[in-house]
């Protein structure tokens, strides 16, 4: 197991840091009209990997795959509807809707560096063609969430009293914050994976083990709020940004994150969405080839953008990166698995 090591770096006190950031949108908690939700059955391919998850951890597994899409779908094969349906809907339960207020404002009187960003919202997709063969599309279901909801539902120490009872997933968590984070199973072109060890100045998870990631960012096609142009045209090109956005922002969290050059990392193709259990955090999973080696990764990592993030960089085989799962996050030991799932995909093709 190769590995590199560096100093801690630290943002200035103004800035952010925790790995995402999220504004206050209070149109979250305003009423909305009944939407109806499509409901989203697992495939057997998932089922048989969240039943490996639960066999390995007991009764209560670190992750659900909510999606899996074992031959890989490029870009455009992923698209995205943006609307405000597939926003938050408030809890009934007036204490549990106030206490978001009052967990933010512990947490900020401890930490005044918090950033209150937007954050797309999973609110659920559409599959076409099974996800295993290259005629699959899918349809990603997207609202707008923020941080500061998401440190009060998702985070909250009472973050199961959101959750609805149901096996479809969107109803399920139709109470949650449940910002849509990004990570890259990164392959060098001597057949290693990419790990980081998060820092311990992270707000989640410090010191696990992580694949490269963080989220795709509304501001970075202009969306502030759903008050955009609604008629079909401008609509649809809401969808087209934010669709593109799911896949440059994997490209850019890489880049930052250990430092490569753009220029050596090939498209990336969506490998499905897993959910942590825990506080029901979903993810979507990338698969990226990179053209440089383990060695010139790790001489570039000491250099990344956001090296504050991370103190440790290795390349891994595949056995080695199996056995470091059980000190990862459940979302992204759920990466995993839909790596795996590809991996054993391609060899029987």
């Amino acid at each position: 197991m190769a590995a590199v090591r560096k100093n801690n770096r630290h943002k200035n006190a103004g800035q952010v840091t925790f790995i995402f950031n999220i504004l206050h949108a209070s149109h979250i908690v305003s009423p909305r009209p009944f939407v109806k939700q499509i409901a989203c059955r697992a495939t057997p391919m998932e089922k048989a990997a969240n039943s490996a998850s639960a066999n390995v951890s007991g009764s209560c597994p670190p992750f659900k795959l909510l999606l899996s899409c074992p031959a890989g779908l490029s870009q455009s094969q992923v698209s995205v509807v943006f609307d405000e349906a597939y926003d938050r809907i408030p809890h009934q339960d007036t204490n549990l809707e106030n206490s978001i207020s009052e967990i933010w404002d512990q947490r900020f009187q401890k930490n005044k560096s918090l950033f209150n960003g937007q954050k797309f919202r999973y609110g659920g997709r559409i599959l076409h063609g099974g996800g295993a063969n290259q005629d699959s599309h899918v349809c990603l279901q997207l609202g707008l969430t923020d941080y500061r909801t998401f440190v009060g539902t998702n985070l909250n120490p009472l973050w199961e009293k959101f959750l609805v009872p149901s096996e479809d997933d969107s109803i399920c968590c139709q109470h949650t914050s449940s910002p849509l984070g990004n990570g890259a199973v990164v392959e060098t072109s001597d057949q290693k994976i990419i790990v980081l060890r998060r820092s311990s100045n992270v707000g989640e998870f410090p010191g696990s083990f992580v694949f490269p990631g963080g989220h795709p960012e509304p501001q970075e096609v202009g969306i502030t709020s759903h008050h955009y142009v609604k008629d079909l045209t401008g609509s649809e090109l809401i969808n087209q940004k934010v669709s593109r956005e799911m896949f440059d922002s994997i490209i850019r969290e890489v880049v930052e994150e250990i430092g490569v050059p753009a220029a050596s990392l090939c498209s990336p193709v969506f490998i499905g969405i897993s959910r942590r259990e825990l506080n029901v955090r979903p993810t979507a999973f990338f698969f990226i080839k990179c053209s440089l080696e383990s060695k010139e990764i790790q001489k570039l990592y000491l250099s990344a953008q956001d090296g504050y993030e991370s103190t440790q960089l290795y390349a891994v085989s595949m056995i080695d990166l199996e056995n470091m799962t059980s000190n990862m996050p459940g979302c992204h030991q759920g990466g995993f698995a839909l790596y795996k799932l590809m991996a054993e995909a391609l060899k029987i093709t």
